[in-house]
């Protein structure tokens, strides 16, 4: 009874406090945020480790393989048609 008197004694005097225009998520709200924030970082590092333990290399195609050489890159292609072009001139002098 001496309880349940003291709590209703309280009770106007929270609710005058209580601004209803202002309501913000307290302590709780952003305990909550940062153990939301903590557990993405976390989870986060542990993603990057399991990428970085991955070696995958793609198995080349059998078909395309035998017809496509691997790419030497953009100067070895050129020099590669133009040494083409040399030998075509040389092999066919009258065009």
């Amino acid at each position: 009874m001496i309880a349940s008197h003291a709590l209703t004694q309280y009770v106007p005097l929270a609710a005058q406090e209580l601004d209803n225009n202002k309501v913000t998520p307290g302590l709780i709200g952003f305990v909550i945020f940062a153990a939301i924030a903590l557990s993405l970082w976390a989870l986060m590092k542990n993603m990057g480790k399991q990428f970085k333990k991955i070696d995958f290399e793609e198995a080349p195609d059998p078909a395309a393989g035998a017809a496509r050489k691997p790419s030497r890159g953009l100067r070895a292609h050129r020099e590669a048609q133009a040494a083409r072009a040399a030998q075509a001139s040389q092999d066919n002098p009258a065009s």
